[in-house]
């Protein structure tokens, strides 16, 4: 039972060993052990503190790169409106100027068939003119192939123009 309940003199003892080792643990190895959990505590802090603005940087960089592709996409938007009213306007410069074109044509074509058509008529007419000369002279070769008969006739042409 010596072991449940010690002598008085083995306490003491224990005691004095105790303090001594608690002085020496205090001057010595209490101040290095504790400035290391302050150094560690110090650099879990600044650890916590870069996290944390590193945090709201990645935050702020979100919000940029949202910004951008915001302001990409209505970029990329207002091109394509762009792109598109220039594309209307060729296609619709292209098609007047298509119209323009046809109407030239069309109007030069007229042109030269009005032409052709009075060249044409022209031809049409002088020839009509030189049949009818080449009838008339051989009619009146034969009519007026005496001379009595050419009197006659001048005779008559005179009394029809009194007439009139």
């Amino acid at each position: 039972m010596n072991l449940l309940t010690p002598e008085f003199g083995l306490l003491i003892w224990t005691l004095v060993a105790f303090l001594v080792v608690f002085f020496i643990l205090g001057k010595y190895a209490w101040p290095p052990i504790v400035k290391a959990l302050k150094e560690r505590e110090q650099g879990i802090a600044d650890s916590l503190a870069t996290a944390e603005r590193i945090k709201a940087e990645m935050a702020q960089m979100k919000s940029e790169n949202e910004a951008l592709l915001a302001k990409a996409r209505e970029e990329r938007a207002q091109l394509l409106k762009e792109a598109r009213e220039t594309k209307d306007k060729i296609i619709n410069e292209a098609k007047e100027q298509s119209r323009v074109e046809a109407n030239k044509i069309i109007t030069e074509a007229q042109a030269a068939i009005t032409t052709q058509k009075l060249a044409a008529l022209t031809e049409v007419k002088n020839q009509v003119g030189k049949l009818v000369i080449e009838v008339t002279e051989k009619v009146l070769r034969r009519e007026l192939g005496n001379k009595e008969a050419q009197e006659a006739h001048i005779k008559g042409l005179v009394d029809e123009v009194k007439l009139n």
